[in-house]
């Protein structure tokens, strides 16, 4: 209670009531865990319901519009998309409850159906011409709207027209069939009505007899004639009655949007009643705005893909405009990896064969000097032997 009026407070007067003048003006962040994120991010859920039968109370939090207002000026991040996504889970588990509420209404309805007796054929088939020409009616009049949106006068103009005829033909249906009824009750009641009258006076003369000639044996049977063909009559109306579909119930749908009752051909007050009202509209805002969120981040998701794409077409284009080409440089960097590899391997068979040839003319000048070494000595020795 304090905190609805503390809430109150900040929304007629402002946050910064009670600041001092002296004292510096708190700053709006939308970020703040003090505002409802539902109400920032589109609306709060709890204002939808009040004093309904899917009332969720009131909102603890303060439902601010600067810092909604800032929230829309912030730029796109991770933490408004955490928002939204708390607000698309909050909604679809409301809308998930109101799903399975239709789903056990629909059962529901068809284990009615069922135990209903099968002598409704003529009922069935004016509920069924009935709304067929309400479906028709409510489709005109969203055409009719959808061409005023457009500036298409003269085409509203004519779905209306043959809306207002379509109305017509319901009324005069209507009119009908409930004149078919009042006539056939009032031709069962009268004909209930004759036979009590025949009965009620055989009754009295019986009574005579039977008083006159002391006996009391034939005073009974007169009366148990007229409960007889009493009952005979309430039999025949309760038959009539159960032929026009008056005994059950009548038929019932399941709005798809609410999960609320709604009689099939019900009066037109009625409907737009309904359709006005504070349950159906706020779960048909819960639904548009959830329908909303999916479809901008599809289109979101589009764009980007768009985007991904042109950014590398143009980065193509411009590789080709500019000369280069993946494909070229990838086989001229082939070629020069090749030509670099047989290049080294022909000078490593080069500098093989020169350590080759060096190393086979060291050995040869090595042989060479030995043999002349020795051929020296030989010489000096033989030298030396002559001079002895």
């Amino acid at each position: 209670m304090v905190d609805a009026a503390r809430q109150m407070l900040d929304e007629l007067m402002g946050r910064n009531r009670n600041l001092h003048p002296s004292e510096a003006p708190k700053t709006v962040n939308w970020d703040d865990p003090e505002y409802c994120q539902y109400y920032i991010v589109k609306f709060c859920p709890h204002d939808l319901f009040v004093n309904t039968r899917a009332d969720l109370g009131a909102c603890y939090r303060i439902h601010d519009d600067e810092a909604k207002k800032k929230y829309e000026e912030a730029k796109p991040s991770h933490r408004k998309r955490q928002f939204e996504d708390e607000f698309l889970q909050f909604c679809n588990s409301m809308l998930n409850d109101v799903d399975r509420k239709i789903q056990k209404g629909k059962q529901r309805l068809k284990l009615m159906q069922k135990d209903q007796p099968s002598g409704l054929s003529h009922t069935s088939k004016y509920q069924e011409q009935l709304n067929n020409l309400n479906a028709r009616i409510k489709k005109l009049l969203a055409e009719a709207e959808e061409a005023g949106i457009r500036g298409d006068v003269d085409q509203a103009q004519d779905l209306m027209n043959l809306c207002e005829q379509l109305k017509d033909e319901r009324d005069a249906m209507v009119a009908q069939h409930e004149q078919m009824i009042t006539t056939t009750k009032e031709t069962i009641i009268s004909e209930k009505l004759a036979i009590k009258a025949p009965s009620s006076t055989t009754g009295n003369s019986s009574e005579t007899i039977g008083g006159n000639g002391g006996g009391g044996g034939g005073d009974k049977s007169p009366a148990s004639d007229a409960e007889n063909s009493s009952s005979a009559a309430d039999k025949k109306v309760n038959a009539w009655m159960q032929d026009m579909g008056h005994v059950p119930e009548k038929q019932m749908e399941v709005c798809e949007v609410c999960g609320a009752f709604l009689i099939v051909g019900d009066a037109q007050q009625r409907i737009e009643d309904h359709l006005t009202g504070k349950q159906h509209l706020g779960f048909t805002k819960l639904r548009k705005a959830v329908e909303e969120i999916h479809e901008r981040r599809k289109k979101e998701r589009e764009d980007d893909e768009r985007r991904k794409r042109d950014d590398r077409s143009s980065h193509h284009r411009s590789n080709y405009h500019s000369g280069y080409d993946p494909e070229r440089r990838r086989e001229r960097d082939h070629h020069e990896r090749s030509r670099e590899h047989n290049s080294g391997h022909y000078h490593q068979s080069e500098k093989h064969r020169h350590h080759h040839k060096s190393h086979h003319r060291r050995r040869s000048h090595s042989r060479s000097r030995s043999h002349r070494s020795s051929h020296e000595r030989r010489e000096s020795r033989s030298r030396s032997r002559s001079r002895y």
